[in-house]
């Protein structure tokens, strides 16, 4: 009788764990970024011969879609990445630009991410873009039901991926408009695979005004 009560309550604390595991009772809740933040990121340029600018480069004259892409080689962010490059065609004629920033250069996954990603790919070695409160999920997620679902849905889907890199910071999507509009979209990432939705990309992008120069306005 006593093993009988040891092992239903071994159980019933595992069925409660996981109940909890699929909850956001544990899952870090972010902070919002602020413009001023964003704008003073150090992005550098992947060439042999990187340059440093400021992120407000990407998006003051023009607006900009950003995706901080949690792991170049996660099947999972390639998935999103194709989404928002189904996007480049409306972004083009809206006149927005799409890019993308990685944490680290390792080995040849920008170049293998770039045929899932139509834009400029930037390095941000501080994960500043995956702040201002960086939020981490481990171990956990390989417990959520919806993780679950997103993994299926991708390899159903036909993507596929490595294991290389960093991958326990989570990402996300930005959209940015130009000069002091601010950020018209904020998509943080909640668990892995939870993909910013394209149709409110396109939305808050149809917001953005350009600057204009002072030669276009006589």
């Amino acid at each position: 009788m006593g093993m009988w009560s040891i092992g239903a309550g071994a159980v019933g604390a595992a069925t409660l764990a996981l109940l909890l595991a699929n909850t956001d009772i544990f899952l870090s809740k972010p902070q919002q970024a602020t413009l001023e933040y964003l704008e003073e990121i150090d992005l550098k340029t992947l060439e042999k011969e990187p340059r440093t600018f400021k992120a407000k480069e990407l998006w003051e004259k023009t607006g900009a879609v950003i995706m901080a892409v949690r792991r170049p080689g996660c099947f999972l962010c390639r998935e999103e990445a194709a989404e928002l490059s189904s996007l480049k065609p409306k972004l083009d004629e809206l006149g927005i630009p799409l890019y993308a920033v990685v944490k680290e250069q390792i080995k040849t996954e920008v170049e293998d991410f770039q045929p899932y990603f139509k834009g400029k790919i930037f390095l941000d070695e501080k994960k500043m873009f995956y702040g201002p409160q960086r939020r981490k999920m481990m171990f956990m997620g390989f417990v959520r039901l919806g993780v679950w679902n997103n993994f299926f849905r991708a390899r159903n889907g036909g993507f596929s991926g490595n294991l290389e890199g960093e991958g326990f910071i989570l990402g996300g999507v930005f959209v940015l408009g130009s000069g002091k509009q601010g950020i018209l979209l904020e998509h943080r990432e909640k668990e892995f695979g939870d993909k910013v939705n394209p149709f409110s990309v396109l939305e808050a992008a149809k917001k953005i005004k350009p600057q204009i120069s002072a030669s276009e306005k006589k």
